[in-house]
């Protein structure tokens, strides 16, 4: 098990120190495209992704994914050997990620200064909730809690209702994506400075930039973007609506043509000449006509016959799936966005596939989530250390 041949991070090593959740999807996504990733457990508290969500025959499938095309090897950190262990490591590696509180390194005499005296080419990716300073710094923190304090639980909801949290893991895996995007500028850097850097990345700060521009809008303009359901302040008829036959059908209508299409398509062009329609803020503060027309078509219609005349009005339209009907999706199967994965453990697993497609070095699931500190003897020998060496480190506890 090393790099993937004719993969684009071919020959690049990440050293995967850290738990739930940004911090190992973002090693997770760099090891699909063939960058060789050691994922880094404590010997007796494994990443608690493991236990996370269902598991079949004692298996947690969360991990199945998140731990998709990794080594996993066991270090205490905390201790001489484990201490040790990981600065020889690191002088083979490219990326480290963790996500530990700012300062747990330090203490354990592995942060930045003695890792980079260890590899100065090492890129060092600090994942934590409010990042390496400031007044929050300290604090234990999850993505739940970017969730709340960026503003997006403030604008989810119902109007009259509560603000509403995501019920999985949003801004972690947002800020994976970043996390992701952020080793690989720095490691371009490094082309150039044959030097490597610290990377921090705070939790915090990646949804805020995907909610848009409301620090903009406040700054200049003193608003406050309200919690509108399904709706949307910038664009009418933007809404789910119930079929004849029950289920449900997103509509949106960002660009002019789109709702004029959609206007004539359910019977009421009179709208179009109406002067607030121009503008997409215009139909917005009309969106209780336009919903009005748009859903009580869709409710006279089954969901096919809906869709249907949608299409053929070149109008935007998307039906509310399950993962049932993700699974079972034509477009999705033609994209194998949903592929399967053998696995030792478990037999054939189905799980999301690569992030994106390249046409020349495509990425790959090469294995799922290997069982806890599979590959400890295998990796630490490859780094020079003896049988009678792993047994000492074992009798120490330090793996």
């Amino acid at each position: 098990m090393t790099t993937a041949p004719g993969t684009p991070l071919q020959g690049l090593r990440v050293l995967d120190l850290a738990t739930l959740f940004a911090g190992p999807l973002a090693a997770t996504m760099l090891g699909d495209f063939g960058a060789e990733v050691i994922k880094v457990e404590h010997p007796t508290r494994p990443d608690p992704s493991r236990g996370h969500g269902p598991a079949k025959d004692g298996v947690g499938l969360w991990w199945k994914l998140l731990g998709r095309n990794k080594r996993t090897v066991t270090l205490d950190l905390s201790t001489p050997g484990g201490r040790a262990t990981l600065l020889r490591l690191a002088t083979t590696a490219d990326v480290i990620i963790e996500n530990f509180r700012p300062g747990t390194l330090e203490k354990w005499q592995l942060g930045w200064d003695e890792l980079s005296s260890a590899n100065p080419r090492l890129v060092l990716t600090r994942v934590t909730a409010f990042g390496q300073f400031g007044p929050y710094s300290h604090r234990p923190g999850f993505g739940t809690l970017a969730e709340a304090m960026s503003g997006f639980a403030s604008i989810t909801g119902e109007p009259e209702g509560p603000p509403t949290l995501p019920p999985f893991g949003l801004a972690d895996s947002i800020a994976a994506l970043a996390t992701a995007y952020a080793v690989m500028t720095a490691l371009t850097a490094r082309t150039a400075t044959d030097r490597g850097q610290v990377v921090d990345m705070a939790i915090i700060e990646p949804i805020l930039t995907v909610l848009g521009p409301q620090p903009l809008w406040y700054d200049q303009l003193g608003y406050v973007q309200p919690r509108t359901g399904n709706r949307s302040r910038n664009n009418a008829p933007r809404n789910t609506y119930r079929t004849a036959d029950g289920c449900w059908l997103a509509v949106s209508t960002s660009a002019q043509s789109i709702a004029e299409r959609v206007m004539h398509l359910v019977g009421r062009p009179e709208l179009i000449d109406e002067p607030w329609f121009a503008t997409g803020s215009g139909r917005a503060e009309n969106a209780d006509v336009l919903d009005e027309a748009v859903g009580g078509w869709i409710a006279r219609h089954t969901r096919d016959d809906a869709m249907a005349a949608f299409e053929k009005a070149e109008a935007a339209i998307a039906p509310i799936y399950d993962i049932r009907d993700v699974m079972e999706d034509p477009q999705y199967q033609a994209l194998d966005t949903v592929t399967e994965v053998p696995d030792p453990e478990l037999g054939p697993l189905r799980m999301q596939n690569v992030l994106f497609r390249l046409s020349d070095t495509p990425g790959a699931i090469r294995w799922a989530g290997r069982p806890h500190g599979a590959d400890t003897d295998a990796v630490l020998t490859e780094l020079g250390l003896s049988q009678a060496d792993i047994t000492a480190l074992r009798t120490q506890g330090a793996v």
